[in-house]
């Protein structure tokens, strides 16, 4: 399969459609879940769909380090290069790695305007024209109101995607519509929240807030244990 074609059969297509044609330009897009289940795989699946389309992204990790995150998006290449049967492989990988940059950062030693200064630093000295931001691993128990307020100006300010992943505790609560207690102080600066969660043998999507809609629906996609991708039902 060519790229071209790839792209236009992605189930992130239908991700997308979900949510109302994406998270879109300046806003905040989560994927939330206990920790294990999936976010990371899920985020580097939707940043690799990007780059496959020549978009530019920043990969933010406060969970892992640079060449753990690398081997993520090693293993999710390989498997949508098998998956798909794609032709010229080592060309695409290659086009693919130069559009990429990912960065980490620990919670505990550096504050949120330190770390979109460092984005920032990145996207204007560095001459790397971003497009979307992936931030796996931060954490929101630890973010006040003024973190995210900072992070939904950035998005804003800058005009790009931001997708960031939320690890809940194994009993952490939802409300009635199936929202987690911890992002109910935020629902203002995010766009789009997913959650994630075990059904049988797969991880169900579901969308429980879609922009200005807080009504809990499954997207017709699941995430595959055994090769961490976004698979339609």
């Amino acid at each position: 399969m060519v790229k071209s074609e790839l792209n236009k059969r992605s189930p992130l297509r239908i991700f997308e459609n979900s949510i109302n044609g994406g998270v879109g330009k300046g806003n905040i897009g989560v994927l939330t879940s206990r920790k294990g289940v999936g976010k990371t795989a899920c985020l580097v699946h939707i940043a690799m769909d990007k780059l496959f389309r020549g978009r530019h992204v920043i990969h933010v990790s406060f969970s892992a380090k640079v060449d753990h995150i690398s081997m993520w998006y090693e293993d999710i290449f390989k498997e949508i290069a098998k998956k798909r049967d794609l032709e010229d492989a080592v060309d695409v990988h290659n086009e693919i790695v130069k559009n990429r940059v990912i960065m980490n950062f620990n919670q505990d030693g550096i504050a949120t305007d330190k770390v979109l200064s460092s984005i920032s630093a990145m996207i204007e000295h560095g001459h790397f024209a971003a497009d979307a931001i992936i931030i796996d691993g931060y954490d929101y128990a630890r973010a006040s109101q003024n973190d995210l307020k900072a992070l939904k100006a950035f998005a804003k300010d800058t005009n790009l995607e931001i997708w960031t992943s939320v690890s809940l505790q194994k009993d952490a609560p939802y409300d009635d519509q199936g929202m987690p207690l911890v992002l109910k102080d935020y629902l203002e600066e995010l766009a789009v929240i997913v959650t994630l969660q075990y059904e049988g043998d797969h991880v169900q999507l579901k969308v429980v807030k879609d922009h200005d809609v807080i009504s809990p629906k499954e997207m017709s996609l699941k995430l595959d244990p055994k090769t961490l991708l976004i698979a339609e039902k």
